[in-house]
């Protein structure tokens, strides 16, 4: 089953159920207004959802074209979005082009941070940035929405609260990153509203490609019209969705609608796959060549991100995005 949210009905959208080959949607409002209304509900709007998906296979739904410049974020705002860093290539690459070390039990322990909530980004929104000094840099991730999750949730039982599935692209300031980091307060103005892909999907819908705690098909990462990364995203990944979640949920509740991202999506052999952010590549030429030839991003660049499956066929649609001044 995939779903999505239609930018029209207000700040939490209209829900809508999406043909699996990404053709048709409809709207699913007689179940949810919205996907947090659903997501709060699942136990009994899944299976009504499901039915209507069923019905707009069929072609026995009264639909609309698949429209991803009319779709918001699947949740346009959320209650909770905490991301993880859960490729440890990436870290020790982002973390040596800043001077900063690994933190002590990185191998053991997730690193995450809680992100802005209150507004995301379309999947095909306009990316604004009023100083290119900045360093505006693009992340490509996996996420996952969540269920109710109890407090003090095992990791065994975590993945069973995994209710839905899309990508995400994490936007980072990179030069704003730094000296924010040394106050020892974390991530804040270095983090800009993040942005999600058209489409999310329940983990039964990817089949083989979802293990019960993460997806194991590549991220394509096209930048300005040219392939910057292919990464294999079940690959060289340190925690899993499970791990993340229970690593949240250790001293506090996660309330229905809580996303968990995964990190930028990265694996050891750079030089094979390519990267999924800009901050990789620059300090990959920083080792090899003694300096950064990859600027930061600028307005006019274009960035996307999206998974194919074993086929050829969209997953989740694209997060596809234009830089902006504003």
């Amino acid at each position: 089953m995939k779903l999505a949210s239609l930018r029209a009905g207000g700040r939490d959208g209209t829900l809508m159920v999406v043909s699996n080959d990404l053709t048709r949607m409809a709207p699913a409002t007689a179940v949810a207004h919205s996907l947090q209304h659903a997501i709060e509900t699942w136990d009994s709007a899944a299976p009504a959802l499901a039915a209507l998906a069923a019905d707009l296979e069929a072609g026995e739904l009264d639909s609309q074209p698949y429209d991803p410049d009319a779709l918001a974020s699947p949740l346009p705002r959320a209650f909770q979005w905490a991301d993880g860093s859960a490729y440890l290539s990436h870290m020790r690459l982002v973390r040596k082009a800043r001077g900063a070390e690994m933190p002590p039990g990185a191998e053991t322990d997730p690193l995450m941070y809680q992100g802005g909530s209150d507004s995301f980004l379309a999947p095909t929104a306009d990316i604004p940035i009023k100083d290119t000094g900045w360093g505006l840099d693009f992340e490509g991730e996996i996420a996952v929405i969540t269920d109710d999750v109890p407090m003090g949730v095992s990791v065994e039982e975590a993945a069973s609260h995994i209710k839905l599935v899309m990508l995400c692209n994490d936007i980072s300031l990179r030069h704003v990153m730094k000296p924010e980091l040394v106050k020892g307060f974390g991530f804040f103005q270095s983090k800009p509203a993040s942005a999600f892909s058209p489409v999310c999907v329940t983990p039964e819908t990817l089949g083989a490609a979802w293990d019960g705690a993460k997806i194991t098909l590549p991220l394509k990462t096209t930048y300005n019209g040219a392939t910057f990364g292919n990464v294999p995203a079940g690959k060289d990944l340190n925690f899993d969705f499970a791990d993340l979640i229970a690593h949240a949920a250790k001293t506090r509740e996660l309330g229905a609608g809580t996303i968990i991202g995964s990190g930028t999506v990265s694996n050891t052999n750079h030089e094979e796959v390519g990267s999924s952010c800009l901050a990789e590549q620059r300090m990959i030429e920083i080792i090899e060549t003694g300096a950064a030839t990859t600027r930061f991003m600028e307005p006019g660049d274009t960035i996307r991100f999206e998974m194919l499956d074993e086929t050829g066929a969209s997953v989740f649609g694209a997060i596809d995005q234009t830089v902006i001044a504003g």
